[in-house]
């Protein structure tokens, strides 16, 4: 983990929300919150909650239930705070591995893709059981192999041509890189976690133009830093988006993606 891989600041959340939103989390917001639902919290958690596409599903899933929305970024809490208007819902900047909740507070806690950015994630886990009260489930999604998601993987490998002498990882050190099941779960019963189902969800990466993933992808992400850092941040979205023109048809943009949900028992 470098010091810039969990930093979403100055244009990334705007751009992150406009074109990976869609692209990459909201089909994936939507079964999260039908599983928040079936469920039937009444004072939920979010962790990672970025740009607000899980608060807003969780919302029209649960209208009642009174929500708790928390990122490590403010930037993309302001985003979501400037969409989300619920009575129900309070916005707070909060690190998941040290919660600023009394023991047993919440009856489900939520995470849409934040697991990957913990640098201590049993740490994380453990606060997570700690908020939860006793009976409570914890709640996430986890990308899958990069290889399983088209789109990013040809981003990936266009961005490592592209730099040859020192292609950019951050998708694949962070986002893709805590995709085994099998730890997922030996770090949840580290933690204390019981009763651990998973399960891996395939969905649809869609987008306007393959020019708009390639923006999103290059440049509402930490990627970002790591191409600055190498050269042309407009030259390297060019590349990325001719590779990715390859999986345009009539309708857009269109390839497979996958990752594996986790339910786990306090």
């Amino acid at each position: 983990m470098t010091a810039t891989d969990t930093v979403f600041s100055g244009s990334i959340p705007a751009l992150y929300d406009l074109y990976l939103v869609p692209m990459l989390f909201a089909p994936y917001a939507a079964d999260l919150a039908r599983r928040t639902a079936l469920l039937h919290p009444q004072r939920i958690l979010e962790t990672a909650a970025g740009t607000g596409v899980v608060t807003a599903a969780i919302v029209a899933a649960l209208p009642e239930a009174e929500l708790v929305a928390t990122d490590l970024n403010q930037a993309m809490l302001d985003v979501a705070a400037a969409r989300i208007t619920s009575p129900n819902v309070i916005f707070r900047q909060a690190d998941a591995q040290a919660l600023p909740f009394a023991d047993a507070s919440f009856d489900a806690l939520v995470c849409q893709f934040g697991v990957m950015f913990l640098p201590d994630r049993i740490a994380a886990y453990r606060e997570a059981r700690r908020v939860l009260k006793p009976g409570g489930r914890f709640l996430f999604n986890a990308w899958d192999r990069i290889e399983e998601n088209v789109v990013t993987a040809a981003l990936a490998e266009a961005l490592t041509a592209f730099f040859a002498d020192n292609p950019p990882s951050f998708y694949a050190r962070v986002p893709f890189g805590y995709h085994d099941k099998a730890r997922i779960e030996a770090d949840l019963r580290a933690a204390g976690f019981e009763h651990i189902e998973a399960e891996t969800v395939a969905k649809r990466s869609r987008s306007e133009s393959a020019r708009a993933a390639a923006t999103g992808l290059c440049q509402g992400t930490p990627l970002r830093a790591e191409i600055e850092e190498r050269g042309s941040l407009d030259d390297a979205t060019e590349a990325a988006a001719l590779a990715l023109s390859r999986l345009e048809g009539p309708g857009g943009l269109d390839a497979p993606m996958s990752a594996h949900v986790f339910s786990a028992g306090a």
